[in-house]
């Protein structure tokens, strides 16, 4: 597997709604997707835009609380992951994590640090931070399948700002 990482750098959240979409596009609506950054980075908005190229129209919020929210879309099956309150990584496993983690979904896991020792590798691991008025995207593959997505990734996106 080669290095592979692009920066993006959204001018607005439609923008990043945008390149959500093509990043599920991208990664062939499956793959495991670690989403770093801040408070209020924009982790859940890249999060929408995914869910959106799946074909689901609801609210997306992050699942904080609940730790995972499964979506079972007609295009696929998405798990978005928010382990910003979980205590202990073995939690997961009571969840019923290491199930889903093992289906062939998209998995979206804000905060993955948390996670940290149990947890699969990522095919892409994204860092976002503020950056004025916008966001800087930092997108690296850590795997085949991610390399591959991000190659796509980048020429879809193009146009987007």
């Amino acid at each position: 597997m080669s290095k592979t990482t692009i920066i993006l750098e959204p001018g607005d959240e439609a923008a990043q709604v945008a390149i959500g979409r093509c990043l599920a596009e991208a990664l062939a609506y499956h793959g495991i997707v670690y989403l770093n950054g801040e408070l209020g980075a924009g982790k859940t908005t890249l999060a929408r835009g995914v869910l959106r190229a799946l074909g689901h129209d609801g609210a997306v919020k992050s699942p904080t609380y609940t730790l995972v929210e499964p979506y079972d879309l007609e295009t696929g099956r998405v798990y978005h992951f928010d382990l910003y309150r979980l205590g202990d990584p073995e939690e997961l496993e009571f969840l019923g994590a290491r199930d889903m983690l093992a289906d062939r979904a998209l998995t979206l896991v804000e905060w993955p640090v948390r996670g940290e020792g149990w947890l699969p590798a990522a095919d892409v691991v994204i860092t976002l931070s503020l950056m004025g008025q916008g966001r800087r995207l930092v997108l690296e593959a850590g795997s085949d399948h991610g390399v591959q997505a991000l190659q796509r990734l980048a020429v879809s996106t193009r146009d987007i700002s």
